[in-house]
């Protein structure tokens, strides 16, 4: 899922704010956001998870799932 977050983060920077977490470094981040399965994107919005995507995920499935929650505040894909 590397290159596939590396793509949005260029295309995306101005709407929405991309961190890839090691969570072998970081296992109270991972534990607080409930990851138990790598790959797993979690989208954040006001300090809430709002959405979780565990496994591969295609690029245009990604772009969805931010469009469909990108209305109003920020929102932070961890």
């Amino acid at each position: 899922m590397d290159s596939t977050l590396a793509h949005l983060a260029r295309k995306e920077r101005h709407r929405v704010r991309l961190t890839r977490v090691d969570i072998d470094e970081r296992p109270d981040l991972a534990a607080r956001l409930g990851v138990e399965t790598v790959p797993t994107l979690v989208l954040v919005r006001n300090r809430r998870v709002v959405e979780r995507l565990e496994g591969r995920a295609s690029v245009p499935r990604i772009e969805a799932l931010l469009d469909q929650h990108l209305a109003g505040s920020p929102l932070v894909a961890a």
